[in-house]
């Protein structure tokens, strides 16, 4: 098995690769931020890659939304990602489509390195590895069920500035982004809150709507 790992820390990050080869898989890259770990999945085309989720520069969200990327660029490579926390919105987006070779595992609650590396070897595989706490988490989320927890930060951001009456224009200057990306945001929130094109509704109002009732 080829794997990729992204993880800031230089201690764990060896340590993960050391592991791995000591089990007989091929580490073909291990580097320190999202942005290296993407081009290294584009380079080497591995079986899996392994990322924190909280990575440089801003130490927030950038391995899981990296994650996120590589699933959608390169379906055919698992995605591993190991984290301090539960990213509850990511984890529920990362796991919200095809959830084949996909694991998400807390650091923390790793006790024995034998069942990681079966995780790691299983999720390669086509399968799944999540942590119980995880499944928790998104069990009690369903529960409550936000309607715009669907949405990705920047489609909550675009349709925050739709309920401002913004243009698509306007809202491009304001996400500094250009209007084709801006259009992008709103058919996807469209899809994501399933409003259907109909001739007797106006989904953007009807979108708007959703956001100022949750």
């Amino acid at each position: 098995m080829r794997i990729v790992i992204g993880e800031d820390s230089v201690l764990l990050r060896e340590g993960l690769a050391r592991l791995l080869a000591d089990f007989d898989e091929e580490v073909v890259a291990a580097v320190g931020d999202a942005e290296q770990a993407k081009l290294a999945v584009a380079e080497h085309e591995p079986d899996l890659v392994l990322l924190d989720v909280r990575m440089p520069p801003n130490h927030s969200d950038e391995g899981i939304r990296a994650a996120l990327a590589i699933r959608r660029s390169h379906p055919a490579v698992a995605v591993l990602v190991l984290s301090q926390y539960v990213e509850q919105h990511y984890a529920a987006e990362l796991l919200a489509g095809d959830t084949a070779g996909v694991g998400y595992l807390l650091k923390d609650r790793v006790a024995d390195v034998r069942e990681f590396v079966d995780a790691v070897r299983r999720v390669a595989a086509g399968g799944t590895a999540l942590d119980p706490e995880v499944v928790s988490h998104l069990l009690a989320h369903s529960r409550r069920r936000d309607p715009l927890a669907v949405l990705t930060p920047r489609e909550t951001e675009a349709l925050s500035l739709m309920a401002e009456g913004r243009t698509n224009a306007a809202i491009a200057s304001i996400m500094t982004v250009s209007e084709g990306a801006v259009e992008k945001h709103v058919s996807s929130i469209f899809t994501k809150l399933d409003l259907a094109p109909a001739d007797t509704d106006h989904r953007r109002v009807l979108a708007v709507l959703r956001y100022l009732e949750a």
